[in-house]
């Protein structure tokens, strides 16, 4: 318990402990490499720093002892080439191996890719502000804090003159690890042909639902090509700890494999709400309401309380919660069915064992298993556990 105390109160003894540890290293990576005589010498020299050490000897002591073995050592070792960067590559070595380890077994950072899980957890969303005159884009030092901390980008393109959109490229390129871009090629009036480049694009710039950026539109000379306000997606830690040790529980939000789930691309995460859990009956009413085995669920649910509260009057489409949404309902709000598993009321699915049943939040946008039913339990590599970027309403551990 002494030498215990020591260590902690005395920077020499630390330091005394790291030199023989490092010259220990060193001498049983050379030991095939050395003569017998420098092996004896270096060996003595160690147990003699060991011996100053376990008698807890005084500072002047200690440092008389380490300075005979520097000497020994670096008389009697092989000097490493370049050792400096030797050194600093096994610390790197070191922190890549503990930061696999954490993100393997105990935490996976996780961002969310679409708006399934409004408003609960937010994928990327835009805003075109060609249809809003109002919002002004702010300044260059405003809009670096609103990228860095909010989430927050802006891009903007005008016409340099008339012209006409002959492609715009859903392919990014890049010529450095952080410098990417997409381009916009047009024609203009005169027939000159230029490129118009859009640095750090987020995904699906110029779809219709985001940029809204075609071949064949026609703009005047300082009119906006692009003009559109991003805000990314939810960067979260998955919690791949918790179900080495028991089962998810209905209601949580867990991320899973889409391998083996048929009509999905075998090699995503998806990220959805547990509801059924397997051997149960469910069924979605015509109330926007699931019902397991006959029993509904309901805002007094644990961890359903946001997923129930809509208005009763749910021909209101601009409600983002809107219960968990069958066929029917479905058809009356989109003239689309988004649930061919789940109909009407009567639609009762029975759910594997050990599978599990999964519903986005934002069950009018989510593709889920009301369209592809129920999937094998070891699919789940964890659950949600922490928003830790944009810093925003959703920071931290409160999301349910």
């Amino acid at each position: 318990m002494k030498g215990i105390l020591r260590w902690f109160t005395s920077a020499t003894v630390r330091h005394a402990v790291d030199m023989r540890k490092q010259v220990e290293k060193f001498l049983n990576h050379q030991r095939d490499l050395l003569s017998d005589e420098a092996v004896d010498q270096i060996r003595e020299a160690l147990d003699e720093l060991n011996a100053a050490l376990r008698a807890h000897a005084d500072k002047p002591s200690l440092q008389e002892q380490m300075k005979k073995l520097e000497q020994v050592a670096n008389k009697k070792l092989i000097p490493y080439p370049n050792a400096s960067i030797r050194e600093n590559i096994d610390v790197i070595l070191v922190a890549v191996a503990v930061a696999l380890g954490i993100r393997t077994f105990f935490l996976q950072p996780f961002k969310i890719p679409t708006g399934s899980m409004q408003p609960t957890l937010y994928g990327i969303t835009s805003v075109d502000l060609r249809d809003n005159a109002d919002e002004e884009i702010p300044g260059r030092i405003q809009r670096f804090f609103d990228t860095c901390f909010n989430g927050v980008s802006y891009f903007h393109v005008t016409a340099p003159e008339d012209c006409v959109i002959q492609e715009a490229s859903t392919k990014i390129h890049s010529n450095l690890i952080f410098n990417k871009w997409q381009e916009i090629k047009i024609a203009t009036a005169s027939g000159e042909r230029k490129t118009l480049k859009v640095r750090f694009p987020p995904d699906n710039l110029f779809d219709y639902k985001r940029g809204n950026v075609r071949p064949g539109q026609h703009y005047a000379a300082g009119e906006d090509i692009l003009k559109l306000k991003v805000v990314k997606g939810d960067h979260l830690f998955v919690d791949r700890f918790t179900y080495n040790f028991r089962r998810p529980e209905r209601g949580e939000i867990i991320v899973f494999k889409t391998a083996g789930i048929e009509g999905l691309d075998q090699s995503l995460f998806y990220i959805k709400r547990l509801v059924g859990l397997g051997g149960e009956r469910m069924r979605i009413g015509n109330d926007q309401h699931v019902r397991i085995n006959g029993e509904r669920l309901d805002a007094a649910t644990p961890r359903f309380e946001h997923v129930y509260t809509f208005d009763d009057d749910w021909s209101d489409v601009g409600h983002v919660h809107f219960g968990h949404v069958n066929g029917t309902v479905s058809l009356a709000l989109r003239r689309q069915n988004l649930s061919p598993i789940f109909f009407d009321d009567n639609s009762e699915y029975a759910i594997g064992e050990d599978r599990y049943v999964v519903l986005g939040d934002n069950t009018m946008n989510s593709l889920d298993s009301r369209q592809w039913g129920d999937f094998p339990q070891e699919n789940v590599i964890g659950k949600s556990a922490f928003v830790y970027w944009p810093f925003n309403k959703r920071f931290g551990w409160s999301h349910r």
